[in-house]
């Protein structure tokens, strides 16, 4: 075979952060506005990806359109992995991260050992497509969990989350020209922009009093979506991408670079350094907070609240009046208006769900079913109600 993979340049970049972006609102659009559920979106994703997969290894050469589908396939597939994890089992963002990252690395060392090079430029052979698309599926899951940890989890938000991913990329690009061994420096990067493209993508879609651009889900998809066909029309016209004769001497070169285990344990172990630091120190502001907000509560006398996590009047609020809306017959304002909720409610998680874990997953679980039902395309004003009432029935 010729090699299966496309040369790393600006537009594998360019096209890698649209399909991360288009994966994740396409895994919204299925479970929620066409209410498949994530286990219905999961088994839908996964035999799309299966089929995009047979494409993919009956190929004898590079093909873009076919590469870039299962691309973003995977994408969407390695993102209901972990939000089955996180939503369905109940493992904790934390627990994910560190799974998936193991089972990466296991991945590298299996394929190192089995092939003697990690390179992208010697995709030659089915075994190493093989190793290649399980990596990749990894790398989303890893991309996946690690952002949401700190997005949500930690409670920094997405474009914080951005900023933080896209500044490690820098680091990484720039210690690249300074001889940082390619391969490390290659999967390090693409691990990193699955957070940046879910960060850019959430920044375009919110609304603008959410601190994004309000473009919408819908209208962002199509941007990205567009944005993708142009490039790898432009690609499969251009041959701009294709690793022809001078994979053996890449893959050679690669090879042949020194220090390379050595500077991967360095980077290892800076980014297990630096980023259980700023997770331990994260926790311990979140803490601070937490511990701060309760006693305030307490002292104003407004802490009328049994739930075990506090305080929960804004979200009743917001529930009220969206139940509200739907009475009056406005379903725009409605389903606009629960976007608050969502909006809040993810704020609140890294302040809410250390208090008490199985009463935020009780009232979460309530208000994905009330996103669902909401956004639907076809929606039910009689289970819509009955979703807010149950909500409401739980935030009391």
């Amino acid at each position: 075979m010729l090699n299966k993979v496309p040369e790393v340049t600006l537009y594998f970049w360019i096209i890698k952060i649209l399909c991360t972006t288009v994966g994740e609102t396409a895994a919204d659009f299925l479970n929620i506005n066409l209410n498949f559920g994530l286990t219905g979106t999961s088994i839908v994703t996964g035999v799309l990806l299966l089929v995009a997969l047979v494409f993919q290894f009956r190929a004898k050469k590079y093909t873009p359109w076919i590469y870039w589908l299962t691309v973003a396939l995977v994408s969407v597939f390695g993102t209901l992995v972990t939000d089955n994890l996180t939503d369905a089992l109940g493992v904790p963002l934390q627990v994910s991260t560190i799974i998936f990252a193991g089972l990466l690395a296991l991945t590298f060392v299996i394929w190192y050992v089995k092939e003697k090079t990690l390179s992208i430029h010697s995709i030659f052979t089915k075994r190493r497509e093989a190793f290649y698309w399980l990596t990749i599926l990894f790398t989303f899951a890893l991309g996946t969990a690690s952002g949401d940890l700190m997005a949500e989890g930690l409670g920094l938000g997405y474009a914080t989350t951005g900023l933080i991913v896209a500044g490690i990329i820098a680091v990484i690009a720039i210690a690249r020209k300074l001889r940082l061994n390619s391969v490390l420096s290659f999967w390090i990067i693409y691990i990193m922009t699955r957070p940046l493209g879910a960060s850019i993508g959430d920044y375009l879609s919110q609304p603008k009093d959410h601190g994004g651009l309000g473009l919408g889900a819908t209208v962002t998809s199509v941007i990205f979506i567009g944005g993708i066909l142009a490039i790898v029309s432009y690609l499969s016209f251009t041959k701009r991408d294709v690793i022809e004769g001078a994979e053996a001497t890449k893959t050679d070169n690669e090879s042949k670079e020194k220090g390379g285990l050595l500077q991967t344990a360095i980077v290892v172990a800076l980014f297990l350094v630096l980023g259980g630091t700023g997770y331990h120190m994260r926790q311990a502001s979140l803490q601070n907070d937490t511990s701060s907000t309760d006693t305030a509560t307490l002292v104003s006398g407004t802490g009328t609240s049994v739930s075990p996590l506090g305080d929960l009047s804004k979200f009743k609020t917001i529930t009220q009046d969206t139940l509200d809306k739907l009475n009056a017959g406005d379903q725009s304002g409605a389903t606009t208006r629960i976007g608050d909720l969502e909006y809040e409610w993810d704020n609140a998680q890294s302040r809410l769900k250390p208090k008490n874990k199985a009463a935020w997953n009780t009232i979460d679980g309530k208000i994905d079913t009330v996103l669902r039902e909401l956004r639907s395309t076809h929606p039910s004003l009689a289970t819509e109600k009955a979703a807010l009432e149950a909500l409401l029935a739980v935030l009391n």
